[in-house]
């Protein structure tokens, strides 16, 4: 027994620490997590817009005097969801305040994350504590998590100048980006985490399988981004009818079906509803197989978030997008990816090793 203890602990640099960088990226992870809560909290409140400048370093603190209040505020009056829609309907500095302090709590939560994994990572890399062959996978999530800041600052600037709302083109690309770091990091910390147990472990394959059911769940977070950019989610207040149909009238395809399907808020949003049930089928599929592989609780996971995410979408719907339950609906999405990540994580480990 010593003596495959000693194996086992010479199979990794002594300075490695699997345990630490699992503990680490879960904690990125959690912030990932609310980021994407936040992120919807600054949508649902129409706060995105409130900061016109993108300031990286000077924009870490929020206005410390009335002057610097007005100063922001005048700013916010020279783009269209000011002159079009929140001017003509009187709003206050005070309430200008309010959606500022969304859109910079989101913006500091994007720099908090930043130092959460940088300094972190630099730290390890310094202690030669990261295991061989996984500097790049980390390298990389650090290049994604800037290039998110840079897609955030996108997603803003189409909103300054001709629109009075961000591009729902970009705002998927910034949701879809944030779930795929989530995702990432998820999986990189399992792998390390059968490396803590077993030095000898290979990290997880993506299989086929697996692929297809990511690929499907993608098409359903695409479009639930593209109804929350559209604002769709307010065309139906009701289930599982679109005000009293199965296919909605209002549906306008005069630019062609394909311009339709990801323009028009009555189309999006019968999509986004009736593609829900072909995710699910694909995540049941996906649970049923990682119970048969032995992780009883990765299945639990996919079935509880999938099951509660339903019931919230549900729920949105007919109370006419209820701020507390559209939010909720987006962070159990997010959480809904971590589960499906897991359980593609568990039925690709015997192809890992």
């Amino acid at each position: 027994m010593q003596n495959t203890l000693a194996a086992e602990n010479l199979a990794l640099p002594t300075t490695t620490r699997p345990d630490a960088l699992v503990k680490w990226l879960i904690c990125v992870a959690l912030l990932v997590f609310a980021m994407v809560v936040v992120g919807g909290i600054t949508r649902l409140t129409e706060s995105g817009l409130s900061i016109t400048e993108w300031k990286p370093i000077a924009g870490t603190l929020p206005p410390l005097n009335e002057a610097a209040w007005v100063s922001e505020f005048e700013k916010y009056k020279q783009i269209p969801e000011y002159t079009e829609i929140n001017g003509p309907a009187g709003m206050t500095l005070a309430q200008f305040k309010f959606i500022y302090f969304w859109e910079w709590v989101h913006r500091l939560l994007g720099r908090v994350i930043g130092l959460a994994f940088a300094l972190p990572l630099a730290w390890f890399w310094a202690r030669r504590a990261i295991p061989e062959g996984y500097k790049p996978r980390l390298l990389a999530l650090l290049a994604l998590g800037g290039l998110q800041g840079t897609i955030g600052w996108w997603m803003v600037s189409s909103g300054l100048t001709a629109r009075t709302d961000v591009s729902h083109y970009r705002l998927a690309v910034h949701l879809l980006t944030a779930l795929f770091i989530l995702g990432g990091l998820v999986w990189t910390a399992l792998d390390l985490k059968a490396l803590a147990r077993n030095p000898a472990a290979k990290p997880a394959k993506l299989t086929g399988f697996a692929l297809a059911v990511l690929a499907i769940l993608f098409v359903q977070l695409l479009f639930g981004a593209w109804v929350a950019g559209l604002n769709a989610g307010y065309v139906s207040n009701s289930w599982p009818l679109m005000n009293d149909r199965f296919v909605p009238d209002g549906i306008d395809t005069t630019k062609g079906t394909f311009y339709a399907i990801v323009n028009d808020p009555f189309l999006t949003h019968f999509v986004h509803r009736w593609w829900a049930w072909v995710a699910v089928i694909a995540l049941i599929m996906l649970a049923r197989r990682t119970k048969a592989a032995g992780a009883r609780p990765a299945s639990i996971a996919i079935h509880s978030a999938f099951g509660v995410q339903i019931l919230l979408g549900i729920a949105t719907v007919l109370t006419g997008v209820n701020i507390v339950l559209a939010v909720s609906h987006q962070a159990v999405g997010a959480l809904l990816v971590a589960a499906t990540v897991w359980g593609a994580h568990v039925i690709g480990r015997d192809h890992g090793t």
